[in-house]
This record gives C-alpha cells, sequence and structure tokens, in this order.
C-alpha cells in the first residue's frame, strides 16, 4: 500500500511540477510573444484556469505527502518526505501571498480596464512564479530521492 501510495503522489507532485515549469519556459514566451491585447487576454485567461485548478493540485500535493510521511514514518527516506512536505507548504504560503494577490486582478483585467503598469505587475509575477517553481522542483527531487 505505500509503494502505491509513494508511486501516486511522487507522479502527482510531479506533473504539478511540469506545468508549473512550462509556463515561464514555453507558455508565457509565446503569449509575450502575442500582439499586446492578446497577449493580455490570454494571461487572463491563464490566471481564471490556473486560478480554479491549481489550489486543489497544490493542496492535494500536500496532503498526499503528508499520508506519505505519516504511512512510511518508520521507513528510510521519511526525513526527505517531510522535507519536501515543508518545502510545498513554502509554495503554498508563497502562492496564497504573492502570487494569487496578483493573479486575482490579472484574471479580471480586459485591453479596456488593465491598470497602465500592467505588464510590470504580469513581471512581478513571474519573477516570484520562478522562485516558486524552483521550491517545487527541490520538493520533487526530494521525493523521487525517497523512493531510492
Amino acid at each position: 500500500m505505500l509503494s502505491a501510495l509513494q508511486v501516486i503522489t511522487t507522479v502527482v507532485v510531479g506533473v504539478m511540477v511540469g506545468v508549473e515549469f512550462s509556463v515561464p519556459f514555453f507558455t508565457n514566451p509565446i503569449i509575450n510573444a502575442l500582439p499586446e491585447d492578446a497577449g493580455q487576454l490570454a494571461r487572463a485567461d491563464g490566471g481564471r484556469r490556473g486560478g480554479a485548478v491549481m489550489p486543489i493540485w497544490y493542496i492535494g500535493s500536500l496532503v498526499l505527502v503528508a499520508v506519505w510521511a505519516i504511512a512510511g514514518w518508520h521507513h528510510d527516506g521519511t526525513g526527505l518526505v517531510v522535507t519536501a512536505g515543508a518545502l510545498l507548504i513554502v509554495s503554498v504560503i508563497m502562492s496564497i501571498l504573492l502570487l494569487v494577490p496578483i493573479n486575482n486582478r490579472v484574471k479580471t483585467w480586459t485591453p479596456e480596464n488593465r491598470p497602465e503598469d500592467w505588464k510590470e505587475q504580469m513581471t512581478r509575477w513571474d519573477r516570484w512564479h520562478y522562485v516558486r517553481v524552483a521550491v517545487i522542483v527541490a520538493a520533487f527531487a526530494l521525493l523521487v530521492a525517497a523512493l531510492a
């Protein structure tokens, strides 16, 4: 049972990391190459879609990691799993405090109502997202290491 939990958790977290990794390195460069209004509208749509799905994914990942840590408490690698969980907590806190407030504004913008500094706000979101990606990549790496 623990082995199945480990595999499911690693896959769920790994896919989440892949999605989040693709945003700054693939999706945003494509969106940024669009004409200004189209790019801004794409960011708003992405904010709505991500804002609906990612909280569930982040919290679900954290719950799976916590269950793995509890179920495997006396097994090798538990310290790595606990540390991965702590990093996922950091990513959730970062999201709530730094990224979600910007995202909540972005998802309501249209070319007619966006603020003058909308590009600066996007750049700020991007910078924090890079940090969050680094944190969740580290958490994923720890989970993979815990499997060994």
